[in-house]
């Protein structure tokens, strides 16, 4: 059975990847009620490799933003390992929180996160609306432009 959420990407060009593994001790996602709280997942690209380098240095805006959307991406797909496959269970996004890469003196970073924003709400619709923070970091682990952690309500 092919999801709503399954068919947007499809349409988008776009399929959900392997739920990527924890990189150090903690775990991928954690439920508690019916709220999802997913680690941060970092910036990596159709092939697996990672997005990586400093916004403001070498990486634009537009980059930042593709790579944030690619986070989004990997987030859904740890909703989607939470749900068992299936994505239905998704009620909506509640949260999230972005960080970039940065220079010191680059203040885009709501627009880099926004990436992440505008790909769950092309593809969630109203319940792709969150809350959400997006922060500069003087470095993220292993270099990677971006990093977004997520809370989501399952039904």
């Amino acid at each position: 059975m092919t999801t709503p959420i399954a068919e947007k990407l499809a349409e988008m060009g776009l399929s959900l990847p392997d739920a990527p593994a924890p990189a150090a001790n903690y775990v991928p996602y954690v439920q508690v009620g019916n709220l999802l709280f997913v680690s941060g997942q970092i910036s990596m690209d159709a092939a697996g490799e990672r997005i990586t380098g400093k916004l403001g240095a070498e990486l634009d805006v537009a980059a930042g933003a593709a790579a944030a959307e690619r986070c989004g991406l990997s987030l859904l797909a740890q909703v989607n390992a939470a749900c068992g496959g299936d994505l239905s269970k998704l009620k909506r996004v509640v949260k999230l929180t972005g960080f970039v890469n940065s220079t010191p003196d680059f203040t885009d970073q709501p627009k880099v996160i926004n990436g992440c924003s505008d790909f769950l709400v092309a593809v969630l619709g109203e319940a792709g609306r969150h809350s959400r923070s997006a922060v500069s970091a003087g470095a993220l682990p292993l270099n990677v432009a971006v990093e977004i952690e997520g809370i989501f309500e399952l039904s």
